[in-house]
């Protein structure tokens, strides 16, 4: 009995301590977002991907793989979940249920697919694909704090060894984040979009913290 309650207050202890960093951070993050004009990298990386040929090749011989992991996932998340939880979200948000029932199975898929592809299809790829645009940006010095140079015809060409990978295990304390921010799909339309912003925050500073230490 004790050690349950023991674990009960453990992992309501980190769920406090969640919320309150993402409180402050999220203050934070907006504030920053709004004066940098931040919000508008991820369409510039688009189409700097799509525009620059030599960073497709990591994910050619991954994209069979990853889509058949992505469908596998998807297709049997909509035929057991989505009923279930639309019943549930359409007292909270009425007719629009229909829609952010599917944002929500789609952001579900999305998870399970990212843990499965990343952890054992994709994380070579997307590792040679960041490193890989920092040097066509000539940003060499900062990706030599993460893996070695070497001589080569093109950016990915020129990628040697990881000395230091950005990729750890899903923790429990990502895990809880997660499972707390879960919750925001019940408010209507906003909700949805602010968990996916949430989790795309997270998810992207791991990556970046390994070249870019936070400062403290």
């Amino acid at each position: 009995m004790s050690q349950s309650s023991g674990v009960a207050s453990s992992l309501q202890a980190r769920a406090q301590e969640v919320v309150k960093e993402d409180l402050a951070e999220a203050k934070i993050q907006v504030n920053d977002a709004a004066k940098s004009g931040s919000y508008l990298y991820p369409i510039k990386g688009i189409f700097y991907f799509f525009s620059h040929r030599a960073l497709w090749k990591p994910f050619l011989s991954r994209i069979g793989p990853t889509l058949a992991v992505s469908a596998g996932v998807t297709v049997p998340m909509f035929i057991f979940t989505y009923l279930p939880q639309l019943a549930i979200l359409v007292w909270v948000n009425g007719p629009l249920a229909v829609f952010t029932t599917v944002l929500l199975v789609l952001n579900e898929s999305s998870t399970i697919t990212s843990i499965i592809a990343r952890n054992f299809i994709m994380q070579d790829a997307l590792l040679d694909t960041f490193d890989g645009t920092l040097v066509a940006r000539g940003a060499t010095g900062v990706v030599k704090e993460g893996r070695e140079l070497q001589p080569g015809s093109d950016p990915i060409g020129k990628l040697g060894k990881v000395l230091k990978s950005p990729f750890d295990r899903f923790s429990p304390k990502a895990i809880l984040r997660y499972l707390i921010h879960l919750p925001l799909n019940f408010i209507p339309v906003v909700g949805t979009v602010i968990f996916i912003l949430l989790q795309g925050r997270a998810r992207g500073q791991s990556v970046h913290d390994r070249v870019c230490p936070p400062l403290l």
